[in-house]
């Protein structure tokens, strides 16, 4: 774990116009930045960056945050890799939390094969450009492929020399250890000597999601005859082949704007086609699709469109793992290259444009499409017909989710219909497949707690995901809680600040309906009444990624002076700085406001009810009591509008 300390020292540098000017480019308007929006397509800019407070928000497709939240959303990192990529941009030295030795060990052997992996891609790199071996064999060989200079430098693609140990000897000359080196799966050993693993072959290089190389792809110049077409990286710390998509570091702003994975089977289809500019494609490396795959894919987006060879092979490679895509709650499309050819020809014969096009006209869905091969395979084999069914249905069992009860639904109703089967009896079997799981995922549930776990956080589902705007109410909840963010440490009298006014006026929770507002004000009241004088910046970069939008939310972009106003008017003009007591009264004012309001209508509604003359004129005097209590607070400063 990176410790606190260290994570101070990088949130105390950050700046958050440079942080998203990194990734977007930024003008300065006004006391802002603007620039088009990252996560989605516009050609007038809506992206709006704040420097004073930290923050960025689009007001086209409502996406905002921080800096580090920015990084998760725009790279996909996690909390973690957010703060170790800003650690490395201003130059921050993580420090570690004590950790165990073995963690350590971990930790050192994983440090170690980056490091031998950048030294690699770097020296392939260089053999493929600047040796004669690499022009005269390796290059030429690409070029006749048709991949372009760029896009071989874009991917650092290399070459491994054939001469035995050439890699071995500099890499061992640069002090690399031996052991990591095979453990790399670089070099192998045999007679107490180094060779290299990879001799003669075109280096493809795999990253993860922050650009770092993991391990290599070596594949054989031309046909392979009896050595393998390709060799992996064994797996080892950083290397599992179940994690990876190849040129997931290249395509996941693509797939994120695109909101479209295409998926296809290896490297050399996932370079031509980003070559031909269609950047949102990944490839499985010809394995069957794997749950931590599909999870990896489902960070960037829900459509998910394989594109594999049309012969039998490819068919077969298709279906493999997709039971588990649906069960991701991904929307799988298939696409079957025709005529013997791979992604990567057929976009070289064709062209980007027409390739394109014939991907959206021959988008197959997974499941109907299941039935069709199915159907084909079972011919008039009353057993297999039988078994055909049953796959079918628990197939379309894996959409259990209810967001997904229209749609499974639809297939029940479809499937019949193309297996000639009755709709009930096809839907009978698909509530027992789903009764089946549920049953068998209860038995190994462990007794339930009452808690959640540490990494399963319970969701946040903001009050507005619908869309609709926030009523009064709930933007006078959230002011209240600007008020305490940004003028809490303010002084309110001699001997207490704006957080101590907030806290004794407004301290019941009642009063407020959000109750993520109740945790931000709960968790204010915790670190001041430690010592801590909490300010926005506490919550803006807050571990608790639910706890840290909320506020970004609160802190969203009000209107702000132009610094041109004071060339039109004499002297100051006041700011929310200058007036934060009146904002705080006001926003105190309107809660207790609508607490009183909400104890008259409820004294009211009593009043209605049969009473005792006695009890009547208890509830009479509570009315007049409550509308004095009313009338003096909209006395005290400015002006309240109730609605």
């Amino acid at each position: 774990m990176i410790s606190q300390q260290t994570i101070q020292q990088i949130l105390s540098r950050v700046d958050v116009v440079e942080v998203v000017g990194s990734f977007v480019k930024l003008k300065k308007r006004g006391v802002n930045y603007i620039g088009l929006c990252p996560f989605h397509n516009e050609k007038s800019p809506s992206f709006s960056v704040s420097p004073t407070k930290e923050i960025y928000k689009c007001f086209g497709c409502g996406k905002s945050g921080n800096s580090i939240s920015f990084l998760m959303e725009a790279e996909k990192y996690s909390y973690v890799e957010a703060l170790r990529w800003l650690a490395n941009k201003y130059n921050v030295e993580i420090e570690e939390t004590e950790v165990s030795p073995e963690l350590k060990a971990q930790y050192q052997v994983a440090d170690s094969l980056y490091i031998i992996n950048q030294f690699a891609q770097q020296y392939f790199a260089e053999k493929l450009f600047d040796s004669e071996e690499g022009q005269d064999i390796a290059m030429s060989y690409l070029k006749e492929r048709g991949f372009r200079e760029e896009i071989i430098r874009k991917f650092q693609i290399g070459y491994c020399l054939q001469e035995r140990d050439a890699f071995a000897k500099a890499a061992i000359a640069g002090q690399y250890n031996q052991e990591y080196l095979q453990k790399s799966g670089l070099i192998v050993v045999r007679d107490e000597r180094p060779y290299d693993n990879y001799r003669g072959r075109i280096i493809f290089p795999i990253h993860n999601q922050s650009g770092k190389v993991l391990g290599f792809g070596a594949r054989v110049i031309g046909k392979a005859e009896r050595a393998p077409k390709y060799i992996n990286t064994p797996e080892n710390e950083i290397y599992h082949k179940s994690k990876i998509l190849y040129g997931s570091y290249f395509a996941r702003q693509a797939i994120d704007k695109n909101d479209e994975c295409l998926l296809v089977e290896g490297y050399t289809d996932v370079v031509s086609l980003h070559q031909a500019g269609i950047e949102n494609v990944v490839a499985s490396g010809g394995t069957s699709l794997t749950p931590d795959q599909l999870r990896l894919v489902k960070k960037y987006t829900k459509n998910l469109t394989i594109i594999y060879d049309g012969d039998s092979a490819g068919v077969k490679a298709a279906l493999r793992g997709l039971d588990l895509a649906l069960e991701e709650g991904l929307n799988v499309k298939l696409v079957l290259i025709p005529d013997n050819e791979d992604p990567d020809s057929y976009v070289n014969k064709i062209g980007a444009a027409k390739f394109q096009d014939f991907v959206k006209a021959n988008k197959k869905d997974f499941i109907l499409f299941q039935v069709e091969i199915l159907m084909k395979d079972a011919g008039d084999d009353t057993n297999k017909k039988a078994a055909l069914v049953n796959q079918i249905a628990e197939t379309i069992a894996k959409l259990n989710k209810a967001e997904d009860f229209t749609k499974q639904q639809d297939y029940i109703r479809r499937c019949s219909s193309l297996l000639r089967i009755d709709e009930t009896g096809l839907n009978t079997l698909v509530n027992k497949f789903i009764r089946d799981k549920v049953m068998k995922q209860e038995s190994k549930l462990p007794v339930d707690d009452g808690q959640y776990y540490e990494d399963q956080p319970p969701p946040f589902i903001p009050e507005d995901e619908a869309g609709s705007l926030f009523n009064k109410d709930e933007m006078s909840e959230r002011g209240m809680v600007r008020c305490l963010l940004e003028f809490g440490l303010k002084p309110w009298d001699e001997n207490r600040r704006v957080a101590d006014f907030i806290f004794e006026e407004s301290v019941d929770q009642n009063m407020i309906d959000n109750k993520e507002l109740v945790r931000v004000m709960d968790t204010y009241k915790v670190w001041y009444d430690e010592g801590i004088e909490p300010g926005p910046k506490n919550f803006l970069y807050h571990e608790d990624q639910q706890l840290s939008a909320m506020v970004v939310t609160v802190m969203d972009f009000a209107y702000e002076l132009s610094p041109n106003w004071s060339e039109h008017f004499d002297g100051k003009l006041p700011s929310r700085e200058d007036l934060y007591r009146e904002e705080v009264i006001s926003t105190v004012n309107y809660l207790k406001l609508r607490k009183i309001r909400r104890m008259v209508e409820e004294n009211q509604r009593d009043l209605e009810r049969p009473h005792t003359p006695e009890e009547q004129l208890v509830l009479i005097q509570t009315h007049m009591h409550l509308k004095q209590m009313e009338r003096e607070i909209l006395k005290q400063g400015g002006t309240v509008i109730m609605k």
